[in-house]
C-alpha cells in the first residue's frame, strides 16, 4: 500500500507554495500518495505516514502559522518521518556565502522536533508585492546596488532533487 504524505506550507506571496507543489509532485513521481495544502488548512495529521513542512522566511523567522503548526504537532511529526524546508531571498544574494547564516533560521523547527531533511531554497523578489512603502524603498535600493536582482530565483532543479531525496526517509 502506498505511503500517504502530506506537504504543507506557510507563504505570503505564492513561492512557497510553489516549492511546495513541486516537492509533492516529486514526491507522488516517486509512489507516494501526497497532498499539497496550506498549513492553515490541515486539521488532522492521522491520515499520514510522513510530513514535510515548508515556510516563508521574514526578517530570519519562519512565518508564525508555520512554527505555530510545527508547535502544535510536535508530538505527532516526531512519531513519523519529518522532513522541512525554507524559502527565502538571502538565499539569491550575489555576494557572500550566506548559506550556513540561513541555515540558522531552521533552529526554531530543530528545537521542537528535528527533521530528517531539511532543505533551503531561495524566493521570488517582487517589489511591487511587498506591503511597506519602507520595505519597497530597502528593495529597491538593495537591488540598485547589485545585492540581488529582482525575479524569480527558485531553483527547480535542486528543489526537485531535494524533493527526490526525501523518498527513501519518507516513503521507508
Amino acid at each position: 500500500m502506498p505511503k500517504k504524505i502530506l506537504v504543507t506550507f506557510a507563504t505570503r506571496h505564492g513561492a512557497t507554495a510553489g516549492v511546495a507543489e513541486a516537492v509533492g509532485k516529486t514526491l507522488a513521481e516517486g509512489g507516494g500518495l501526497v497532498d499539497v495544502l496550506p498549513v492553515q488548512k490541515v486539521m488532522d495529521l492521522a491520515p499520514y505516514d510522513a510530513v514535510v513542512v515548508g515556510s516563508a522566511i521574514q526578517a530570519g523567522h519562519w512565518l508564525p502559522e508555520a512554527l505555530a503548526f510545527v508547535q502544535a504537532h510536535r508530538a505527532e511529526l516526531a512519531s513519523r518521518p519529518f522532513a522541512a524546508f525554507q524559502v527565502c531571498m538571502t538565499l539569491a544574494m550575489k555576494k557572500g556565502d550566506v548559506r550556513s547564516f540561513v541555515e540558522t533560521w531552521m533552529q526554531p523547527v530543530r528545537d521542537l522536533v528535528r527533521p530528517l531533511s531539511e532543505g533551503f531554497f531561495a524566493g521570488v523578489l517582487d517589489i511591487s508585492k511587498v506591503p511597506s512603502l519602507g520595505d519597497r524603498i530597502k528593495f529597491r535600493i538593495s537591488v540598485l546596488l547589485g545585492v540581488w536582482s529582482e525575479g524569480d530565483h527558485r531553483d527547480w532543479a535542486a528543489i526537485r532533487a531535494w524533493a527526490a531525496s526525501l523518498r527513501p526517509l519518507l516513503l521507508k
